[in-house]
């Protein structure tokens, strides 16, 4: 089976797929190209995560991510206009105001909130996620989960925060690369 096969059976399992294909067909090219609009249009903002000399972080995730992944920090971190997109019934989610949201590698957080390692780790968390499942297949799955579940309910989203969650609490050190790995099999 190819990985876009594997990444759309992912996808269809990660709870039920409650979007038609129809509508994410329509829906996935415009939302994609909202998120390289927007990252290209905060580029010059983006900062290495490695600038923050987090202590713990190196620990849970490799050199090499860290070097690459950046977040941008920002009064209000941007969310896709859904409802123009044809995907109205995310609207409570696209006025949610969150603070943080990772778009592949890169990740805005709230300004006031750059200092707080866990809220990275739960970032990275996703941003590993996107680079498992690839960008069709973490937006499907994210819609799916929020569609399905809701916010603190999705899969991915509930991922982030139970690793965010063993993080703060000092627990037993983890890959976390590995950690998103099997707990994305489990939800096959």
């Amino acid at each position: 089976m190819s990985a876009i096969a594997q990444r759309r059976d992912l996808m269809v399992q990660i709870g039920s797929v409650a979007l038609t294909p129809e509508e994410f067909h329509i829906a996935y090219p415009r939302v994609q190209a909202w998120i390289q609009k927007t990252l290209t249009a905060h580029e010059k903002d983006a900062q290495p995560i490695t600038s923050m000399r987090f202590v713990r972080l190196p620990f849970y995730f490799d050199h090499t991510l860290l070097e690459t992944t950046k977040f941008i920090p920002i009064d209000r971190v941007p969310m896709p206009p859904l409802s123009a997109m044809g995907l109205s019934r995310f609207a409570a989610f696209e006025q949610g105001d969150f603070n943080g949201v990772t778009y592949l590698d890169r990740y805005f957080i709230k300004r006031t909130l750059v200092t707080e390692e866990a809220l990275h780790f739960h970032e990275l968390i996703h941003v590993i996620q996107w680079r498992v499942l690839g960008p069709e297949g973490f937006l499907a799955a994210y819609a799916n989960g929020l569609d399905q579940f809701g916010y603190e309910s999705c899969p991915l989203e509930k991922m982030a925060y139970d690793a965010e969650a063993s993080f703060k609490r000092s627990s037993a050190i983890f890959a976390a690369e590995d950690f998103v790995a099997e707990q994305l099999a489990d939800l096959r």
